[in-house]
């Protein structure tokens, strides 16, 4: 293909996604090929800039690659080449973290495909570094925990067999001048522990847990955490803990200060991106959890957290939502879709969550209602906009806003206050997609007054309740349905702006 050719080749393709009504424009949307899988890997903060790796397909190596952007706003993105590729001829790799010492080099891990030749590797947890302004990364030898088979590590004491997870390994963290980093128990779940007569030990959701000092050579220590089953919602034995990230919790949204609780952002497989709010024990080896909450209640729509922390004390965090018609890779050419980058801090001993305070900057024409409002909020451009509603404090009835209608379809987002419930409705949300009604739990305090925080983006709609709640998924309307709608009570105030997009095509 000559020079020509490419060039026409790459408009002809950012003119098909620039027309497709599905592509959102301030959600991030993975920039080219097939992000199935497409968890968001690898972020960190360093010398002024975000970076953020995205896992994806490759088209022309036919293995998982780790894509990789920089940016100063967590918005608008630089791309750079792939940081992770496949390697020595092997399949590339599935999802891990990133961390940054003291001297400013940049590490990311990794769960690898096993090389060509096994004796070399068997699929464990691999590492690579890059200094600044981290455009290379070179592959660290040997590889950093070997494993028996595909995710799993079985070590022997005293005779006795141990099956150690192997996959999906966490952020690295440094602390009694030891580097730890978690490993994901998924393969030894699915073979050792679904059976009803397994094991205990074998069930449910962990991680282990490695040491190392030098980042290159790594010793087992001991199961991260134990599951307390502290309360009716927390996890049950058939679900894993896999993209674990494990970071301190702020007590602001920016600019405050860490508190003593840490944030274990995971997913299980079945049933979606979750977390523990919990203490690490003083010599960083034992994670205690104290609260469980979820980020999907009835599917796993909202999947594989990842998170960094910023200069200004920010617990910022992305999830890929897994929501996606079929075969949409083959029919639109492109996939792969992420939540707003949501700051995620303690108040009161509440996680709260809430979009960064820069997506203000793409805000514009905005528009405000009180008093009277109409039934049909006319808001200016009904697939790219962020709404927000205030009621009083006496909420008793079901109230919110339905937004993507048309003649037959709308998606329903409303507080149910009886039930204590946010509540996103996508049953009528358009011909394609998952038709389900999600509910989580949100109670509002007596006397407390309500907001719904609302972004719609084409295929994709977001919700925050009162910062202290949030449902993310996509939807997939006609063009033409673009309304907006008040469901139950009118709420006192309603503030709209049109949205500028972030995404290039």
């Amino acid at each position: 293909m000559n020079t020509q050719q490419i060039i026409q080749s790459v408009q002809e393709y950012r003119e098909r996604l620039l027309a497709d009504p599905y592509r959102p424009g301030y959600h991030f949307a993975i920039p080219g090929d097939c992000g199935i899988p497409g968890d968001p890997n690898g972020a960190f903060f360093a010398d002024g800039r975000y970076h953020l790796m995205y896992l994806y397909r490759n088209s022309t190596t036919n293995g998982f690659h780790w894509g990789h952007l920089s940016s100063i706003d967590l918005l608008h993105w630089r791309h750079h080449k792939d940081a992770l590729t496949t390697y020595e001829g092997d399949g590339g790799c599935f999802s891990g973290g990133a961390f940054v010492d003291d001297d400013g080099t940049a590490y990311l891990t990794f769960w690898k495909f096993a090389a060509v030749d096994p004796a070399k590797d068997r699929s464990g947890i691999a590492m690579a570094c890059s200094r600044p302004p981290y455009e290379d990364w070179e592959r660290m030898e040997p590889i950093a925990i070997n494993g028996t088979e595909w995710g799993i590590l079985e070590l022997e004491k005293d005779g006795v067999i141990d099956y150690i997870g192997n996959a999906d390994p966490s952020n690295i963290w440094k602390m009694n001048g030891y580097y730890y980093m978690q490993t994901g128990n998924l393969c030894v779940l699915n073979k050792y522990g679904r059976a009803e007569d397994s094991p205990e030990r074998l069930r449910g959701d962990w991680t282990d847990l490695f040491r190392s000092k030098d980042l290159r050579h790594w010793e087992y220590v001991h199961r991260f955490y134990k599951n307390p089953h502290i309360g009716e919602d927390w996890p049950d034995a058939t679900e894993d803990d896999m993209c674990p990230s494990f970071l301190p919790l702020p007590d602001r949204a920016q600019d405050g200060q860490f508190t003593d609780k840490w944030l274990q952002l995971f997913i299980a497989h079945n049933k979606g991106a979750q977390y523990y709010v919990g203490t690490l024990d003083g010599n960083a080896e034992t994670f205690t959890p104290e609260q469980h909450g979820r980020m999907s209640w009835r599917d796993n729509a909202c999947f594989a957290p990842e998170a960094l922390v910023d200069n200004r004390n920010r617990q910022v965090a992305w999830f890929w939502l897994l929501d996606n018609v079929k075969d949409d890779f083959a029919r639109f050419g492109w996939s792969g879709v992420y939540s707003l980058p949501r700051a995620l801090w303690l108040e009161n001993g509440v996680l709260h969550q809430a979009p960064v305070s820069e997506i203000e900057r793409q805000q514009y024409n905005p528009q405000s209602w009180t008093g009277d409002l109409p039934a049909v909020l006319p808001v200016k451009n009904g697939t790219s906009f962020r709404l927000t509603v205030k009621y009083g404090a006496e909420i008793t009835e079901p109230c919110g806003m339905a937004v993507r209608c048309g003649e037959t379809e709308e998606t329903r987002i409303y507080v149910d206050p009886a039930a204590g419930k946010l509540v996103m409705d996508t049953t009528d949300s358009g011909a394609e997609g998952w038709k389900i009604r999600e509910e989580a739990p949100f109670v509002l305090e007596a006397g407390e007054p309500l907001t719904l925080d609302i972004f719609v983006d084409a295929s994709v709609v977001e919700v925050f309740a009162n910062e202290r709640q949030a449902i993310c998924r996509r939807v997939y309307p006609d063009a033409a349905s673009t309304g907006v709608k008040i469901i139950g009570t009118a709420p006192e105030r309603a503030d709209a702006w049109e949205m500028m997009p972030t995404n290039l095509y």
